[in-house]
């Protein structure tokens, strides 16, 4: 409660207010975003589809997502928070309860397309949050906010006694209902940010002056550390019981549960990542996330069970291991999104944007990576290797672009600020 508690207002709640509804609504989004994970495996059966198929339909949210992400960050800018979110709600909300009465295959991936829209408010609350606190509380405020990853769980835990109740289209119903009125609830509790407060009183940028600070070098190196945090960490969540099945021989039930317990400390924890850079700096914790990161997926990558190397990693060490990786993950997470209102306060919502883009790609993106090195190598453990490859990268860029940054402020005047 300590940690919450420093984030009271001062000026009427409208901060508190912000920070908690938007955490909530988020909840919900990821909740309906992440809905084909159960009721995608009855309508494969309804419908006959094949392996391919089904994977088009469950990536279709994931994808248009993490695409949208931009836009809407940019809108938020322009148009402000609160309306933003509310639409978004409100759109998705109305795919989904459509997504119940579709009857083939086709209106379902349309369908699908519009359920997507919820994982865009990522980018919408981010953009829409930050202003309302001062610089040394915007990563806890955030990592409060990204906690609401784990409304996938609630999706997990919830809509299969739903599904087995009532039905499929039930699920849809119902988790359109509620986000529905998650958007009415939300835009009558909340008020505008004072970012778009203060913008609406002077000359509005265009279209192409929002996308200016995506130029920056930085931005896309932001980017990168975001698809590992975050995109790793959902390709994770989504291959783990298909790890533990075919390589240790998990029954289903058991690979699912460790999943779970897996993405919902990893959900949660990212609050404390917040917390962490607020007080230590966000570049420590990128260093730490990056180092640990880089030892956990090269342990990971040893086989599991003895072959050309005479080591191999048992269940219980493959577990521990997994579970620090992504618990630096969710710290990671926070820290990346700490950056953008400290480096481009008034392009939260394109930086921002653009960085959930391709975290998002990238949870859409590695699982099919990971299937493809399996079918080519043999080796389950190949997956890791890859994401040790992408760590190797982010830390040697990070590393490198801090020294240029210490040795140009280094060498700038006197009384110059670097």
């Amino acid at each position: 409660m300590a940690i919450f508690s420093r984030l009271e207002p001062t000026d009427a709640g409208a901060p508190g207010r912000a920070l908690w509804m938007s955490t909530i609504a988020f909840t919900l989004c990821f909740a309906v975003w992440t809905i084909f994970a159960i009721i995608g495996i009855r309508i494969k059966q309804d419908l006959g589809l094949t392996e391919t198929e089904f994977g088009l339909l469950v990536g279709t949210p994931v994808l248009t997502g993490s695409l949208v992400r931009l836009l809407l960050g940019i809108w938020t800018n322009r148009y402000g928070g609160r309306l933003v979110y509310t639409l978004t709600m409100l759109a998705s909300a109305a795919a989904t309860f459509a997504l119940a009465y579709a009857r083939t295959y086709p209106e379902m991936l349309i369908a699908g397309l519009g359920v997507g829209l919820a994982g865009g408010s990522f980018a919408v609350g981010v953009a829409y949050v930050s202003p309302f606190f001062p610089a040394g509380k915007q990563g806890t405020a955030l990592g409060i906010f990204g906690a609401g990853n784990v409304g996938a769980a609630v999706t997990k835990f919830l809509a299969p006694f739903v599904l087995i109740a009532w039905g499929w289209q039930a699920v849809a119903e119902i988790w359109a209902a509620v986000l529905a009125l998650m958007a009415v609830v939300f835009w009558f509790t909340t008020s505008d940010d004072p970012a778009f407060r203060n913008r609406a009183a002077r000359v509005q940028k265009s279209f192409l002056q929002e996308l200016e600070p995506l130029k920056s070098l930085q931005v896309w190196r932001f980017s990168l550390y975001y698809f590992f945090a975050f995109g790793g960490f959902v390709a994770l969540s989504l291959w783990l019981p298909r790890y533990l099945v075919g390589v240790y021989g998990f029954d289903l039930e058991t690979a699912g549960m460790v999943a779970a317990a897996y993405s919902i400390p990893g959900s949660l924890f990212r609050a404390y990542g917040g917390v962490l850079s607020d007080r230590i700096g966000a570049r420590t914790v990128m260093y730490l996330m990056l180092l640990v990161a880089a030892i956990t997926t090269l342990i990971l990558s040893l086989p599991a069970t003895p072959g050309i190397l005479p080591i191999a990693i048992t269940p219980l060490v493959f577990v521990v291991v997994v579970f620090a990786l992504g618990f630096v993950m969710s710290l990671g997470k926070a820290a990346v999104y700490k950056h953008i209102p400290v480096y481009y306060p008034e392009s939260v919502g394109a930086v921002g944007g653009l960085v959930g883009m391709i975290g998002g790609l990238g949870g859409f993106v590695l699982p099919i990576a990971f299937g493809a090195l399996k079918d080519a190598t043999g080796l389950w453990s190949s997956c890791f290797l890859l994401l040790f490859v992408v760590v190797a990268v982010s830390l040697a860029w990070m590393h490198l672009a801090i020294r240029r940054i210490e040795r140009r402020a280094a060498s700038a005047p006197a009384g110059v600020t670097a």
